[in-house]
């Protein structure tokens, strides 16, 4: 029940899952005035990645099956059994020039033919949120995707934008990370920390419903493992607008458990 303070403010508190978050950013990156201005003028390149999947369902407003634009992904020792696996097809990168696909580039040499204020859309898998830094993790020994395009991106003034969930936070030093993983006696992942446009579900709610969030607790059970459990604050109207958005992602199913029609 949300409760308003002396000062007029409403506050109240709300619970995303990880599937809901991927939606509810996905929704808020596709309505960016930079990504809408380029959907009209300019190029956006839309990276493989599990949130970016729902950033193109969200900007292309269509299903697409969201485990085959995934890449990279994190899994536990004994992971859960994929009930799509035999009919999953990959699907192709999506790079839009003025709102059109360009199925002749893909999302390493679309950087390319950027010009100043083209978008690229990469997820990432660790976030530093006060210092508004990432991290990708690159298990390909020629630097993964982010190594292949970053000197095109800073070279040609790119807008990179960084769909990355609250439950990927972590403590410290993502440059000390770095360090610690680019060591020659390591033998897994490396990590690249980058900069950007960080999109979270703090941003989104405030872009989309003009609410501040704040990160109050994390975790739970019967499908809130890895939720985020955040406080809302605004006006009445504001509360009322995030409410109702809100609505209409909660109940999201996990991604892999999502049917694909």
């Amino acid at each position: 029940m949300a409760r308003r303070s002396s000062g007029g403010t409403v506050r109240t508190g709300v619970t995303l899952t990880v599937a809901e978050g991927k939606r509810l950013i996905g929704r808020a990156v596709a309505r960016m005035p930079a990504v809408r201005a380029k959907m009209r003028k300019g190029m956006i390149v839309i990276a493989k990645g599990t949130t970016n999947a729902y950033v193109v369902e969200e900007l292309l407003g269509k299903r697409i099956d969201l485990m085959a634009y995934a890449s990279g992904v994190l899994k536990p020792a004994r992971p859960d059994a994929d009930p799509h696996r035999a009919r999953r097809r990959t699907l192709p990168d999506i790079v839009l020039q003025d709102g059109k696909p360009r199925r002749d580039l893909d999302r390493f040499n679309a950087v390319e033919h950027f010009k100043p204020g083209d978008v690229y859309i990469k997820g990432a898998n660790a976030l530093d949120y006060p210092n508004r830094k990432a991290g990708i993790l690159i298990g390909d020994p020629q630097g993964g995707t982010i190594g292949k395009v970053m000197g095109h991106l800073v070279g040609k003034r790119g807008h990179l934008v960084l769909p990355v969930g609250l439950e990927k936070r972590v403590f410290g030093d993502l440059d000390g990370l770095h360090r610690a993983l680019q060591d020659a006696a390591s033998d897994t992942w490396r990590l690249q920390p980058v900069t950007g446009t960080i999109v979270t579900e703090i941003e989104a709610l405030r872009s989309l419903a003009g609410v501040e969030a704040a990160l109050a607790a994390a975790g739970g059970v019967a499908g809130a493992e890895g939720c985020v459990a955040l406080l809302l604050a605004g006006s009445r109207a504001a509360v009322a607008k995030a409410r109702r958005l809100l609505r209409s992602v909660q109940g999201e199913p996990r991604t892999l458990e999502r049917a694909v029609r």
